[in-house]
């Protein structure tokens, strides 16, 4: 029974790589301008700056930090339909995931089908 529970937590910890390791992390997020993308990580001193696609930007928080983009912003930063952003902090750069399809282009439907089968 402990076996089990010690195999599920070491699993569990593997499957969320990007947590576990205090990588950063992203999501869409309600602005003023719109929609926002919401980044966040760890650093190891509140000093250290923080770049995204090799900006700086000015975050919010000291050794947890976060940090709100517009998605037009990111947008300009970013070749089109890239996945990722480069997030540096300090030295250290790493990439973060983007949320699906953030970059990709968006198309006007005049019609939509939908069949049930």
């Amino acid at each position: 029974m402990l076996g089990r529970l010690i195999l599920g937590g070491a699993l569990a910890a593997a499957a969320t790589p990007a947590l576990a390791a205090g990588e950063p992390v992203t999501r869409l997020v309600d602005c003023r301008s719109g929609s926002c993308l919401l980044v966040s990580g760890r650093r190891e001193d509140a000093a250290v700056p923080v770049a995204i696609n090799g900006h700086a930007v000015p975050v919010d928080g000291a050794r947890k930090w976060r940090v709100r983009l517009p998605v037009d912003t990111v947008r300009s930063w970013s070749l089109p339909h890239e996945r990722t952003i480069t997030v540096a902090v300090g030295g250290k750069a790493s990439e973060a995931r983007l949320p699906l399809g953030l970059l990709g282009r968006s198309e006007r439907l005049t019609m939509l089908v939908v069949r049930a089968k």
